[in-house]
């Protein structure tokens, strides 16, 4: 019998991937939110990945970043979606090497990444397919890339 979830309890399950992948705290609990195997990420720009892209893009996040944070602000949950907007800052300290421009090096300023994301839920409480929409040109801009 497969548990039903509440709200509440999926946007905790959320909010907590979303810490440990931007902290590297624990990679396996990290996991244990999502379906590994069916996980579908759709970014900005046709960017299309599984779980072991989007744990890559986390990775290059974690290494480029210090003092990293994620916060959640509004959320609305329908059914098996949560649609919210999601924070995450750090400090730009090392190369950066999956920003939407390629490698990009250091310039020690504070970066907020501003994404309103989409997810959709599995009927066991895992997080099978992400949408994401960001405003790639600002974010370049805090990164320091040419072309401002």
């Amino acid at each position: 019998m497969t548990k039903q979830f509440t709200r509440d309890e999926l946007v905790a399950r959320l909010v907590r991937a979303g810490e440990l992948e931007v902290s590297g705290e624990d990679l396996a609990e990290a996991a244990t939110y999502f379906d590994t195997d069916d996980f579908r990420f759709h970014g900005p720009d046709g960017f299309e990945s599984g779980f072991a892209g989007l744990s890559d893009y986390f990775a290059s996040v974690r290494e480029a970043f210090a003092d990293r944070s994620i916060r959640r602000g509004i959320v609305v949950a329908e059914g098996d979606h949560m649609a919210c907007q999601t924070w995450i800052e750090g400090t730009f300290v090392r190369e950066f090497t999956q920003s939407p421009a390629g490698p990009l090096p250091p310039n020690g300023e504070r970066v907020v990444f501003d994404l309103i994301n989409i997810f959709r839920f599995d009927d066991q409480g895992r997080l099978v397919e992400e949408w994401v929409r960001t405003d790639n040109r600002a974010f370049l801009r805090q990164l320091g890339a040419a072309g401002k």
